[in-house]
């Protein structure tokens, strides 16, 4: 079983005995999650003077239902420079459905692709911004997260953006979840400009506090220390 053949399975293995809900916004610790990390980014986009999006090029590796390029779109993209990838079939089916096969202005859709991030259907120097949530940490062969990170440096223009979200902890109940410390992401992208921050109280702890006081969980996600990804940008040197 190749590593791509091992992803796929346990993604059907995690869909056959998740409940359907399990990651749904009306839960109130995905919600809580949800808003802050956009908080967040959307701090962090105006911080690195990445926005505004009108003219910029974006792929999103591992889109999965296309929540990450809605968005993106409400933030002001080009859906016409909006690109995506993903594994599952039916998540590209979905996130196609979702963003539409044409705008109501006529204006082209996103370019979604089916396929592997080890290998990009794009020529070199495409986007301006590469976008990946909770995707490397999927990943526990070495060798295919190196070719996913040179795959979204190629792709990337010289002075673009790689947006980062990811665990930096393993999980202990799933052993197909590894974490990436920040030496690790800075040796996957030589070279680059590499400036993360943690973010998102563990889920754990959300799922048991936030329902009792989200101002209590707001607290303590701003102590960091019980947050568990990285949220960050990975710049590439502009020649």
């Amino acid at each position: 079983m190749t590593e791509t053949e091992r992803i796929v399975a346990e993604y059907g293995r995690r869909a056959a005995v998740i409940s359907a809900d399990y990651y749904s916004l009306q839960r109130p610790a995905n919600l809580f999650a949800h808003q802050h990390r956009t908080r967040r980014l959307m701090k962090l986009l105006v911080e690195r003077r990445l926005l505004p999006f009108a003219s910029a090029a974006l792929l999103d590796v591992g889109c999965g239902d296309g929540q990450q390029l809605l968005d993106f779109l409400s933030w002001g993209a080009d859906r016409r420079l909006m690109a995506g990838i993903d594994l599952i079939e039916a998540r590209i089916s979905r996130a196609a459905e979702r963003l539409g096969s044409r705008s109501r202005d006529g204006a082209g859709a996103p370019d979604l692709r089916l396929g592997d991030a080890s290998r990009l259907p794009w020529p070199d120097s495409q986007f301006d911004i590469v976008h990946q949530s909770t995707v490397f940490t999927s990943v526990l062969d070495a060798a295919t997260k190196e070719r996913m990170a040179s795959e979204m440096l190629r792709v990337l223009k010289p002075g673009g953006t790689v947006i980062w979200y990811d665990f930096l902890f393993d999980n202990p109940s799933n052993p197909n979840v590894r974490g990436v410390r920040a030496p690790e992401i800075r040796r996957l992208f030589p070279g680059c400009d590499v400036a993360l921050e943690r973010a998102t109280l563990a889920p754990p702890i959300a799922r048991r506090l936030v329902p009792v006081s989200w101002l209590a969980a707001a607290a303590l996600e701003r102590l960091t220390v019980f947050n568990t990804h990285y949220l960050g940008t990975i710049r590439k040197p502009a020649s």
